[in-house]
């Protein structure tokens, strides 16, 4: 569709037909002339005339937005058929995560559990923690929460393997104890095959 302020010009047509625009001041004029391909190809996208002239209008907004990033003599049609066809692609992922759920049914389903017990058992555990010695602290951090082994933690601390499973195990009872949980059953005899 021509702009209403002015008619087409063989020489404009010329200019902006394969090579893009080569003055700035022709982009809105060659963007207008663009829009009977760019509801084609909307149209051939989605297969429906209200999404196609979503696209187009989409498509038109974007490329104003950005008209200082399009670059004088380059291709327009490609730009503006790029913008539609990323907006339409994005679009699709969009609808493919989305659930139809017009009687609010998918949405009753999605219950969670409150949190708050969890919430409450974690700053125990922290203030738990805080009475430890240094030392158990330490060791039931390093294998307990970091996940690292008893021989791992043993070589960071600079301790023999049997002092940190002694202070893991220490520190598990008193931390049992103060947050109320069962005790910990004491660690296996050390052979020399584990």
């Amino acid at each position: 569709m021509p702009s209403a302020e002015q008619p087409p010009s063989p020489e404009r047509d010329a200019r902006t037909a394969s090579h893009g625009i080569a003055d700035a001041a022709d982009w809105r004029d060659a963007v207008m002339q663009r829009i009977p391909a760019l509801r084609a190809f909307a149209w051939s996208l989605s297969r429906n005339s209200s999404d196609a002239d979503d696209l187009v209008q989409e498509t038109l907004t974007k490329a104003w937005t950005y008209r200082e990033k399009f670059e004088a003599g380059s291709n327009l049609r490609a730009w503006l058929f790029t913008i539609l066809r990323n907006s339409w692609y994005t679009s699709v992922a969009k609808r493919r995560r989305e659930v139809a759920d017009e009687e609010g049914r998918h949405a009753a389903g999605l219950v969670s559990e409150g949190n708050q017990a969890w919430s409450v058992e974690l700053i125990q555990l922290r203030a738990a923690l805080d009475t430890l010695p240094p030392e158990h602290r330490e060791a039931i951090i390093l294998v307990g929460a970091a996940g690292l082994s008893y021989e791992e933690a043993a070589e960071i601390v600079g301790c023999a393997v049997g002092t940190i499973k002694s202070r893991v195990n220490r520190a598990r009872n008193k931390l049992a104890a103060l947050v109320d949980q069962p005790r910990a059953p004491p660690n296996p005899p050390i052979s020399e095959f584990t």
